[in-house]
């Protein structure tokens, strides 16, 4: 997570700090895997991983040769992404704060979003939109996973397909004509993250 605490529902320092953490997923998601072997990566120059956790795919993403930029707004998970990439002989850019005040630069060619957006308040989903679209330059892909969860409150906060396509709207945001890949969370209770490529104008 990476939102300033006034603005955020958890502690999100405690939660790593004290490895409770459920939402974490068992090595790389599998959406990424498929993604990579897919060919959907190719050609980024750039990207950032908003919310980064402990997340292995921001080593991932330095392997595979994209310069990547991981926030969070924990010193517990900033921590472990230095270790890990020094584990991996890698390197990638630690922001360690409020990412929605983070501004790279220049324009990023890719955003992978898979537990940011799920977590903050929904009041902040405006400001996360813009935000997103303001770091991406024309062309540029956000790879989201949308948490489908039906139960009020959070986090989690569902993220309903018909509320995201409000959210990301097609006057600023190409969608694919295919449909999202459901990807069921294994420590969610089987909770499905629909995994789509949206394309900033």
């Amino acid at each position: 997570m990476t939102i300033s605490e006034d603005r955020s529902a958890l502690d999100w320092e405690a939660r790593f700090a004290a490895d409770t953490t459920p939402w974490e997923r068992p090595g790389l998601h599998p959406a990424f895997v498929d993604w990579q072997a897919s060919g959907a990566f190719d050609g980024l120059g750039s990207v950032i991983v908003p919310g980064c956790g402990r997340a292995p795919e921001v080593a991932a993403f330095a392997d595979a040769g994209i310069p990547t930029t991981a926030a969070d707004l924990s010193t517990t998970a900033i921590n472990w992404q230095r270790q890990r990439l020094e584990e991996c002989e890698r390197s990638a850019t630690l922001f360690e704060g409020d990412v929605l005040a983070w501004r790279p630069e220049t324009p990023l060619d890719g955003v992978y979003e898979q537990t940011f957006l799920c977590a903050i308040p929904p009041r902040l989903r405006p400001e996360y939109e813009q935000t997103v679209h303001d770091w991406l330059q024309p062309s540029g892909r956000l790879f989201a996973l949308f948490m489908q969860k039906e139960e009020r409150g959070g986090p989690p906060y569902g993220c309903d397909m018909e509320a995201m396509r409000a959210l990301f709207p097609s006057d600023r945001w190409d969608w694919p004509a295919s449909a999202p890949i459901p990807y069921p969370h294994p420590s969610l209770n089987g909770k499905p993250e629909l995994a789509t490529i949206l394309t900033r104008r």
